[in-house]
């Protein structure tokens, strides 16, 4: 018997070296993703002029994957948790890079918009997958907080590296931000084929999936998600409210689902274990701060300083390093002072960033940028992985998907939300002849989402400590 259990149980170095394989696929995964969405923020003016879509109907081409991606996220969790987290994670990736490739090849505006649609649920899907692979990968500690800095690290480098990478492919031809996930995803996937173990049997409860529960929860994440971009472009007022009204009704009825049925979706109790809601909360605002604040920039450098795309890909940059902070870094700080003391720290640099960059005037330029451009860096490298791990904290490892479904959610919502809201903020939605001080007014609002985004994080440290506290006792 014992020559049984050697030959099925791994030793230690065998289990770890494929964890890190494991880590290597879904951080490829992960800043694919990143990439995918801000390369085409570069690319959506040469898309809209060659395929003739029109100005007021060019940001579908970003929307539609955004509505996709948070609506689907919740449900491509618990999908991954019952029906096995790699079988979902590399059907996922499949679909990504069939769809990526049909967007590149796409005439017509109504294909590409699907393309990106798809791509966005795939993604919802594939993301909450490759998260509680990892957690499932690496033991609780130290190893778990190291590959998680080193993914949010990833994670975090494809937003930031995207649009740079973006500049260069659509100077050679749009069709390449397209074709160049396709590529990478590709590759991807033959490394998952080998280095992810196979799951365990399905677990699809006796009662079956929750599909009202799923049905319900997706169309109220994408009214939600639509009714937030639809305010924030101005466009048709009226129908971003009722998009707002309809999403209100069904989380009600989703709600009311998920507290009958038997196996739910979602487990509404989830939300008031560990420090989900709390860090969730906290994600969904730092993300909504940074993608503010690269709004703003973007449209400052390249609309009113008259700056190329390229240039001002190549002036965020310098955030990428957060590239090599995170892996350095970021699991000493949390092996000494906890996952959620260093979410703060960086919650705060990114606030000093934002608040730094109030200062902006008509002759600003990338030196005057640099110091709030490094400490968005030290944000990302800071906050990331931290925050993801801390969502994991208290979650059963059954629940890990759904776990990474609610965060990634939040993050979401949160990009979603800054760029509708600092949109409004800016010139009343009309940001074509904006002066130097509606960019700065506009800038309060990264400001004001990190201030809150560090007090929610304060609280999960409170939260934090009240759970550990009895048990230390």
């Amino acid at each position: 018997m014992s020559e049984t259990v050697a030959t099925q149980s791994p030793a230690p170095a065998q289990t770890r070296r494929a964890a890190w394989a494991v880590l290597v696929v879904v951080c490829g995964a992960l800043f694919l993703e990143g990439i995918d969405i801000a390369m085409l923020n570069v690319a959506i003016p040469a898309i809209a002029a060659d395929i003739g879509l029109a100005s007021g109907s060019a940001h579908w081409v970003i929307s539609a994957y955004v509505l996709a991606y948070g609506g689907f996220m919740i449900f491509g969790g618990r999908a991954a948790d019952l029906l096995g987290r790699r079988r979902v994670f590399l059907a996922a990736l499949v679909l990504f890079v069939l769809f990526s490739g049909l967007g590149g090849l796409a005439q017509d505006a109504w294909v590409l918009i699907l393309a990106r649609f798809v791509t966005g649920a795939t993604a919802g899907f594939m993301t909450p997958a490759g998260f509680s692979l990892l957690t499932t990968s690496f033991p609780e500690e130290p190893l778990r907080n190291r590959a998680l800095a080193i993914y949010g690290a990833i994670g975090a480098g494809g937003f930031t590296l995207g649009v740079m990478v973006g500049g260069l492919l659509t100077n050679a031809s749009w069709r390449w931000v397209f074709f160049a996930p396709v590529l990478i995803g590709a590759l991807l996937w033959l490394a998952g084929r080998k280095v992810i173990r196979a799951d365990v049997a399905s677990t699809v409860p006796r009662a079956g999936f929750d599909v009202g529960g799923a049905i319900t929860l997706t169309l109220a994440m994408i009214a939600l998600i639509y009714g937030i971009v639809t305010l924030g472009e101005e466009q048709d007022v009226r129908s971003g409210l009722a998009a707002l009204a309809v999403a209100a009704v069904l989380l009600a009825v989703f709600v009311t689902i998920e507290r009958r049925v038997r196996d739910p979706l979602l487990r509404l109790g989830v939300l008031r274990e560990g420090l989900l809601l709390r860090v969730s909360m906290a994600g969904l605002l730092f993300v909504g701060a940074f993608f503010a604040f690269q709004f703003v920039i973007t449209l400052y450098l390249q609309e009113f300083r008259g700056w190329s795309p390229l240039a001002t890909g190549l002036t965020f940059a310098v955030m990428g390093l957060d590239m090599l902070l995170a892996p350095l870094l970021t699991h000493r700080l949390v092996a000494r002072f906890g996952n959620v003391a260093v979410m703060v720290a960086g919650l705060l640099a990114g606030l000093a960033a934002f608040a730094l960059a109030l200062r902006l005037d008509d002759a600003w330029g990338y030196w005057e940028l640099f110091p709030s451009l490094v400490l968005v860096a030290v944000m990302f490298a800071l906050v990331y992985g931290p925050l993801t791990s801390a969502a994991a904290e208290g979650v059963a490892e059954g629940e890990h998907g759904v776990a990474g479904g609610v965060v990634y959610t939040a993050f979401q919502f949160g990009a979603a939300l800054g760029v509708s809201v600092v949109t409004i903020v800016l010139a009343g939605g009309h940001h074509a002849d904006a002066s130097a001080v509606d960019y700065q007014r506009a800038l309060i609002v990264p400001v004001v989402a990190a201030a809150l985004a560090v007090l929610f994080g304060t609280a999960a440290g409170i939260r934090r400590r009240a759970v550990v506290a009895p048990g230390a006792a």
